[in-house]
């Protein structure tokens, strides 16, 4: 015979109760023997508790009663007599409980027992009314118990000699015993119940008793996974476990069973399957067995709702019997500890417990030490609430590095770290409100999943628009490559804001434009805070001076930074340290590789020399790919300046106003930022600037000052002329004086350069930097390629975001 256990939600009226009798018909029509274990239906337990309560408060609503029996009665509205009686002894017992103004946990068991027999009984009469043979078991006439009401434990011998005489008839005649889970009785006849999960207890003990084939627990979740798949998305079925796998889970917190269950099933060696009710009759479940091929199982079980009291006696240190007199005080306050940690250097002691038990702990303690406190020898007994404790089950301590570096680097620090003594098992105690994040990183690592990145961005305009259509073309691609999942889950402008923690897809610009979600750095941090997304990544792809006003802000929320905005690194050098420090302190990554040499490894091959004790003595360049193109133009064609300009604009090489560029003011922002690389504390206000503009044009009009290019083409026809035969024109940039001091010489100008030169061979919009070091003498380290340009810029940016994800 097969015991069948269903839980309440597969009890419940509508689509539950439907597959429940499905999968019973199903059974039968196979001439399956079968025996049905069942719960209370929906929450029938808990309405009638709050029933109770309010009884006893005198709070008694009739409409709530009234509620409380029609929804039971749905199910059969043609056969509702079959309950009359329950129901009339029921509402006495609240009367009598109103009356009192109290109750015992004896009559709440025999309150609480009738959610189960009514149960019952509505599911006879559902099987009968399709025409199958059901009965109607009370597990009272078997289940014997001792009197501990409200977790009676059961009389095996006795009640497994009952229950075998119980069944006998069913074996012969073929109709199904329908048994009302997590009651008893004690031998006196007083209505017992088994506890938490108690139903599924009695169909383990209904299993045992009667050698059942196999038990089948129906609930509403497709088995085992290796966790809470409604905390994290990759949770893995779990199809097979064995017995000794499962009660490792079970003690761990593993909500699905109760260690009860297991118990009686491994004394008979009886499978037990978890299936859902809601999947109907094809599934796989998760089947649990004596089979012990299979011990290699990993999962990550959860506590929630827990504590920590922390016990401080540095005055203690030596004296014998403390550890007793802790105990001993906890066991007198019915107080049970899980992980307990103690510290060697002073009398420091800490351990897990129940929320709810947090305050009779302390209380206890504080009065079994209360002499130690007025002699100073105990400096503090207190408690940390909101604490879930996650078990990382199949993971010895020595593999448990790579977890708790991610975790580290995603700010969520555990307050203990414990292993059993088998060290197969890894418990961690950590803030609730980081349980959801830290499952998710923890599970990532365990199963080597798709390590998930969460990108912010931040400006959509030429580099920004070229930055997330790369991305969102390559996800495929780096999922397979690097096991690394990339998902932009914001992007913004200076008005609105999209959040999707999914990752946004192709249509983001749509989206964007209709979004009524405004532009809002608080908005962003709290919607990456309540879904708990980790390994976060801002991209600045703006050229804004306002929010480079957030990366500290970034920093300390858990975001690493990537930017092609140079802004924030030619602040001034207090303002630059301070991030510095932040960034230091919260274990966070900065990368602006773009800042100056567009794609090309400019910034990466300075920080390296200058770390290796390079003694890098001047640097020399085209730093704009822009004013790159237009004098490497303007030096070999007969065409006018304005032209050139013209040109360049329309490429899209240029800002929308070119006086950003002529002006030399972003080729001095990125040779500071090279300054500030050799740790120079230059100012921008030490920069020498040619500005390529005449007075005159620098401050009117945008509109304006394009309508008097022509005006700039005299002038620079006449500085053409005036070269040098084979010379060519270059704005450059320069860094150089004595660099091993607080301060170097910079200098931005326009120069006459022999074609034959390094600099005078750059062609197109490419940048060249030379860069000159105290080992390589006269002989520049030479670094050229495409300084311009949205696709090349935003691979850059591109590849710093893959290069901070990679140490995550």
């Amino acid at each position: 015979m097969k015991v069948l256990k269903f839980g309440g939600k597969s009890l419940a009226n509508g689509l539950g109760l439907e597959k429940t009798l499905e999968i019973i018909k199903h059974k039968k029509a196979n001439e399956e023997d079968i025996c049905v274990v069942v719960s209370a239906r929906g929450n029938a337990t808990d309405e009638l508790i709050a029933l109770l309560e309010n009884a006893r408060n005198g709070q008694w609503e009739e409409e709530d009663w009234i509620n409380f029996k029609e929804n039971q009665l749905k199910a059969i509205p043609q056969q509702q007599d079959i309950l009359d009686t329950d129901f009339h002894n029921l509402k006495n017992f609240f009367a009598g409980v109103k009356l009192l103004k109290d109750y015992s946990l004896k009559t709440k068991d025999e309150v609480l027992s009738f959610g189960e027999v009514i149960s019952a009984k509505t599911l006879v009469q559902v099987l009968i009314n399709e025409g199958l043979s059901a009965k109607f078991v009370d597990a009272r006439s078997f289940l014997i118990t001792d009197d501990r009401f409200g977790n009676a434990i059961p009389k095996d011998e006795i009640s497994e000699k009952n229950a075998q005489a119980a069944f006998e008839e069913f074996y012969s005649n073929g109709a199904i015993p329908v048994v009302t889970g997590f009651i008893g009785v004690t031998e006196e006849g007083e209505t017992t119940t088994l506890g938490r999960n108690g139903s599924n207890y009695s169909a383990a003990l209904v299993a045992k008793f009667i050698n059942a084939e196999i038990l089948e627990n129906y609930t509403h979740v497709d088995g085992v996974f290796s966790v809470n798949p409604e905390l994290v998305e990759d949770a893995r079925h779990i199809e097979n476990l064995s017995f000794q796998e499962a009660n490792e889970m079970v003690n761990f917190g593993m909500n699905v069973l109760h260690d009860k269950t297991i118990l009686p099933l491994i004394d008979k060696n009886i499978p037990l399957k978890i299936l859902n009710t809601f999947k109907g009759i094809d599934q796989t479940g998760t089947l649990i067995s004596n089979d012990k091929n299979n011990t290699s199982v990993k999962s990550l079980m959860l506590q929630e709702n827990k504590s920590l009291v922390v016990f401080e006696g540095r005055g203690l240190l030596g004296k014998v019997g403390i550890d007793a007199r802790f105990f001993s005080a906890l066991h007198r306050a019915g107080v049970s500890a899980g992980i307990i940690s103690q510290g060697s250097s002073e009398r420091g002691m800490g351990v897990v417990v129940d929320e709810k038990d947090a305050p009779r702990a302390l209380e206890a303690l504080r009065k079994e030490f209360a002499r130690d406190y007025d002699t100073k020898d105990v400096q503090s007994i207190h408690s940390i609430d909101g604490l879930s404790v996650i078990s990382i089950i199949g993971q010895k301590m020595s593999h448990f590095n790579q977890s708790y570096n991610a975790l580290i680097k995603n700010h969520v620090e555990p307050l203990l770290i414990s292993n059993t003594v088998s060290g197969a098992n890894v418990s961690i105690v950590i803030s609730k409100e980081d349980t959801s994040k830290a499952l998710n990183i923890i599970h990532g690592e365990l199963f080597e999943n798709p390590k998930q990145i969460h990108l912010a961005i931040i400006g959509h305009g030429t580099v920004g628009r070229a930055l997330i259509n790369q991305i969102l073309n390559s996800t495929h691609d780096i999922v397979n490559r690097k096991n690394t999942h990339i998902k932009i889950f914001a992007i913004s402008n200076s008005k609105n804001l999209i959040l999707d923690k999914k990752g946004i897809g192709k249509d983001w610009e749509t989206q964007l434009q209709t979004s009524a979600v405004p532009a809002n750095i608080e908005t962003l941090l709290k919607y990456a805070k309540e879904n708990h997304l980790e390994n976060l990544i801002a991209v600045d792809n703006t050229a804004s001076s306002v929010f480079v006003e957030n990366y500290e802000l970034l920093a300390e929320n858990g975001f690493d930074l990537v930017s092609s905005n140079k802004i924030f690194n030619t602040l001034p050098i207090d303002r630059y340290k301070n991030l510095r420090k932040v960034l230091e302190d919260k274990n966070k990554k900065y990368l602006y590789e773009t800042n100056v040499g567009a794609g090309l490894p400019l910034i990466d091959t300075i920080k390296l020399l200058h770390l290796s004790g390079e003694n890098i003595t001047r640097v020399k360049g085209v730093f704009s790919g822009s004013l790159s193109y237009i004098f490497n133009n303007f030096s070999v064609r007969e065409d006018a300046f304005s032209t050139i300009i013209k040109e360049a604009m329309d490429k899209g090489y240029t800002e929308p106003d070119p006086r950003e560029d002529l002006s030399g003011n972003d080729v001095a922002r990125k040779l500071l930022i090279l300054a500030r690389e050799l740790d120079l504390v230059n100012e921008f206000s030490d920069i020498n600037i040619q500005n390529l503009i005449p007075e005159n044009l620098q401050s009117i009009a945008k509109d304006e000052f394009l309508s008097r290019l022509e005006e700039l083409n005299t002038e620079y026809e006449q500085l053409k002329k005036s070269l040098p035969e084979d010379h060519v024109l270059r704005y450059v940039g320069e860094l150089k004086g004595d660099l091993q001091k607080e301060k170097g010489q910079l200098e931005v100008k326009l120069v006459s350069v022999p074609k034959s030169a390094s600099l005078g061979q750059v062609k197109g919009s490419d940048s060249i930097f030379e860069i000159y070091t105290e080992s390589y003498g006269e002989n520049p380290i030479v670094i050229m390629g495409a300084g311009a340009g949205a696709e090349v810029t935003a691979r850059g940016v591109f590849g710093d975001i893959l290069r901070v994800s990679e140490n995550k």
